[in-house]
């Protein structure tokens, strides 16, 4: 008995991640193979589309992305960071992680993404630092184009503004992601906290009410360690870990919100998610430590589950 479609949606949408080109087409090729041979119904709707993506693949390998900037997937979600030159994207990025990127108090100091995971409540996330967008982005001015298209492969949008500058360069930004059709979950960074008046990130949030703003100096532990719970907030992940007997890994899987014991199940073996009769769970969950429930039994954040197959 195969999996439920979606469970196998999930499973094979999980296993593209990060892989473009040859690479795809041979974990497509290897999915087909796996896949049940029905002719119709929703078995049938997945095969379909998993030909499409190769479909898709295969064209997007023969033609000349001009406007293209190509940035690897690392870690469970990828954060693009926003704003105007001098926003400091670079020293936030700089202090979230070990890469090493020029930083300077001028404008334009990074020409292209910089990508750096940085490890967020055990898990690792991606940050990639969009360098600075003009007016006219959405139309190619500056390498608008290219920019915001890998901003549109990003999870979450990071807006970054400097809190001594003018509101109007980051309405300006918005406004050209806006134009580009980019909608995604999105909070604003007031940077610089430090060198400003110490009402700046009032005003911020008062000047934009619809997004969240956390206030940020690169030079206060406690101003990054905010910073880093609304990036997880943003991304909508939680943390489950796996456990066996008396032992709970020390490292969580991620997932997004709704995940189940099933796809856990599928993390640790795609067969595991076919044979899965039940699972026990500890943590927010379950209503008792060590709760049997059911391969469908959806999970919250810092769960802990133990799988019977």
């Amino acid at each position: 008995m195969p999996m439920p479609h979606r469970t196998m949606m999930q499973v094979i949408k999980r296993r593209l991640v990060g892989k473009e080109g040859s690479e795809k087409i041979k974990e497509l090729r290897a999915i087909l193979d796996e896949l049940p041979g029905y002719r119709s119904g929703p078995y049938a709707d997945v095969r379909k589309w998993v030909m499409q993506q190769m479909d898709l693949t295969r064209i997007r390998s023969k033609a000349v992305h001009r406007d293209s900037i190509a940035i690897h997937r690392e870690g469970a979600a990828q954060v693009a960071l926003v704003g105007a030159p001098n926003a400091g994207k670079s020293s936030l990025l700089h202090a979230l992680s070990d890469i090493q990127i020029k930083v300077g108090g001028y404008a334009f100091t990074t020409t292209r993404p910089v990508a750096a995971v940085t490890r967020i409540k055990g898990v690792l996330i991606q940050l990639v630092e969009i360098p600075g967008l003009l007016p006219g982005a959405s139309e190619g001015r500056g390498g608008g184009r290219a920019l915001l298209g890998v901003l549109r492969e990003a999870d979450a949008i990071v807006y970054c503004h400097d809190a001594s500058a003018p509101f109007q360069k980051l309405e300006e930004i918005r406004n050209e992601v806006g134009l580009a059709g980019i909608d995604k979950p999105a909070i604003l960074a007031v940077t610089k906290l430090d060198e400003s008046d110490e009402d700046a990130l009032q005003y911020a949030r008062a000047a934009f009410p619809d997004m969240g703003a956390v206030g940020v100096s690169v030079i206060d532990d406690r101003d990054l360690e905010a910073f880093r719970d609304a990036v997880w907030n943003l991304t909508g992940l939680i943390r489950v870990y796996t456990r066996l007997g008396d032992e709970t890994s020390e490292t969580p899987f991620a997932f997004q919100e709704g995940a189940t014991t099933r796809d856990v199940a599928a993390a640790l073996h795609k067969q595991l998610a076919v044979e899965i009769k039940a699972a026990k769970v500890w943590g927010p969950s379950a209503k008792f430590p060590g709760q049997q429930v059911g391969a469908d039994h959806e999970l919250k954040d810092g769960d802990a589950v133990e799988i019977v197959a």
